[in-house]
């Protein structure tokens, strides 16, 4: 949900009782510079004239990771694939809606809000209920902390990317190449669960998430200090 917002320069509100899933500029800026992005409004461009919503699909979103954090939490192997699956899915449509949103300039506050309220719960439910599920197969707690210190970290990263793109009037670059973006290592999930290493990438997120929240603490502290010059 990041790269649609910083393809935004300032923030606009619309008056009460706009929908939208984002607050986004006056102007936009129809560049699209992730593949998923730009997947994303294809997909999304047939259903601007119809009755669908941002928030429609934000709700959606919310709901197909709060599934999937519930197959991951049973903790056997068919219910992590579905879980998996899931995931995905919900990550892709919170692409869809600031999409959706910005071809419709259907926009509000509170769709904002809710967007960004749907990404950190999906985020810190889904990791919390991998680790839940690993711990039942076999990591006892170990699988739990691993993903209590994967999804908070990913929440840090979240807010701390939201502080300083207040600071900024702009959201802060990833590192990427090739249209692809770190954060879209998630979409790997998918098949490191269906292939069997989910142990093993629970274990790397649990140090790599933390390390570019870090990294991201230290973007904001250079934030704060050009906003006082």
């Amino acid at each position: 949900m990041w790269r649609w917002i910083s393809d935004f320069p300032q923030v606009a509100t619309h008056p009460p009782g706009g929908h939208g899933a984002g607050s986004v500029a006056s102007t936009p800026n129809h560049s699209l510079p992730s593949w998923d992005a730009r997947l994303a409004h294809w997909c999304v461009t047939p259903l601007a004239r119809t009755a669908l919503r941002p928030n429609h699909v934000t709700t959606l979103s919310l709901l197909a990771g709060i599934a999937g954090a519930g197959f991951y939490a049973l903790g056997s192997r068919n219910a992590q694939n579905w879980g998996a699956g899931l995931y995905i899915l919900s990550i892709f449509l919170d692409h869809c809606d600031g999409e959706l949103a910005r071809l419709t300039g259907a926009t509000s506050a509170f769709g904002h809000a809710y967007d960004r309220a749907a990404d950190l719960i999906v985020k810190l439910a889904v990791f919390v209920a991998m680790g839940a599920g690993l711990g039942a197969a076999g990591l006892g707690t170990r699988g739990l902390r691993m993903g209590m210190v994967a999804g908070t970290a990913f929440v840090v990263i979240f807010l701390l990317r939201s502080r300083i793109a207040a600071l900024r009037g702009r959201m802060p670059g990833q590192p990427g190449v090739a249209g692809f973006e770190i954060e879209d290592i998630l979409y790997l999930v998918a098949p490191i669960t269906w292939l069997g290493w989910l142990p093993g990438f629970l274990s790397l997120a649990a140090v790599g998430a933390p390390g570019f929240a870090l990294w991201t603490l230290w973007e904001w502290c250079g934030a704060v200090r050009a906003g006082r010059r």
